[in-house]
């Protein structure tokens, strides 16, 4: 049981219970808005919470009301036997929803491991079903596996599976349009994402709008809004039959910053606060030295004070200088 009393709340009046876990900085694709071709500044292994490390954070959260877990990375299943943490996981009190963000290059090998370990939902980025214009964005001519990988999710009959397309100035009104129908025909959630100015990468790619996107596709496809909503900050569209949803995130033209819930916890044991700011805790050195589980909590909470009140991205776009993979998805 949580005690409400315990629960963490933000200065700004926002109860925080998601908490989104990188588990590696690393990745084995090269997205043009994400991580720079040729980048090599990883954090050295020494310096990644291990297991266990990660297992003992979990839990304080959840002892303080968090009760939505979602692994990242980079790429998370790049981590070695990440199954065996997500089972781990599971079994931690108070914990109701587990969820992983993937490139979908690996799951094909691990779907079904992480649906025994008690995974329950999936995202999977794909950013077109072009395999010219996937490799473009990604770096690499890896579509197949991607598309085998979504196949062996819904072998796994995970909870949920969702597609998240990240869309670019470069983005086509066709591209969206065959990810809709794809996602239609297989039943999967597609969420479009506005690209935000994070690192160099991410400012490069110039600023989006999802606004014009919006309204073609519930046009259509005879969409309508949705009052259901998950723990991230997704608004969605849903066919009139209710079997297909369209979630929209739109940090750049209209942030949800008043009702962020989030913090996240990256694999060398940093909180960060927010994604378009530079507030952060760093865990591992509390971690390492022996501190008590209760001074865990107390430093958790102490962190969340710091959590700022929204990002920046368009009063600032050059605030950010780590590359997404560093703050973990």
């Amino acid at each position: 049981m949580v005690d409400s009393a315990s629960h963490l709340i933000d200065p700004f009046g926002r109860r925080i219970n998601y908490l989104r876990l990188s588990v590696t900085d690393r990745c084995d694709l090269r997205c043009h808005y994400c991580m720079p071709v040729g980048f090599s500044d990883y954090e050295i292994p020494n310096n990644w919470l291990t297991f266990e490390e990660i297992e003992r954070v979990v839990n304080a959260f959840a002892k303080l009301g968090v009760n939505a877990v979602r692994v990242t990375g980079g790429e998370p299943l790049l981590r070695k036997d990440l199954a065996t943490l997500i089972s781990n996981l599971s079994r931690i009190n108070g914990l109701s929803d587990i969820s992983l963000s993937t490139n979908g290059t690996q799951l094909a090998r691990y779907a079904k491991d992480l649906k025994t370990a008690g995974l329950h939902r999936i995202n999977v980025s794909l950013d077109s079903l072009d395999p010219i214009e996937f490799s473009n964005v990604c770096g690499r001519d890896v579509l197949n596996k991607v598309l085998m990988g979504l196949t062996a999710a819904q072998e796994s009959e995970f909870d949920l599976i969702k597609i998240n397309t990240v869309y670019s100035p470069n983005t086509s009104i066709e591209t969206i349009e065959s990810l809709v129908e794809y996602s239609i025909r297989n039943r999967f959630t597609l969420r479009l994402i506005e690209v935000m100015p994070v690192g160099n990468t991410g400012r490069s790619t110039g600023p989006t709008h999802l606004d014009r996107v919006k309204k073609h596709c519930q046009s259509k496809y005879n969409l309508v809004e949705s009052i259901d909503r998950g723990p991230g900050p997704a608004k969605y569209l849903v066919s009139a039959d209710g079997k297909f949803k369209m979630g929209f995130i739109t940090p750049m033209s209209s942030h949800f910053c008043d009702t962020c819930n989030r913090v996240r916890l990256s694999v060398d044991g940093t909180i960060y606060l927010c994604l378009g700011q530079n507030d952060k805790y760093e865990l591992r050195p509390l971690l390492r030295s022996g501190i008590s589980d209760e001074d865990l909590m107390e430093a958790i909470r102490l962190a969340v004070t710091y959590k700022p009140e929204r990002h920046e991205f368009n009063e600032h776009p050059d605030k950010i200088i780590r590359i997404m993979a560093k703050t973990g998805g």
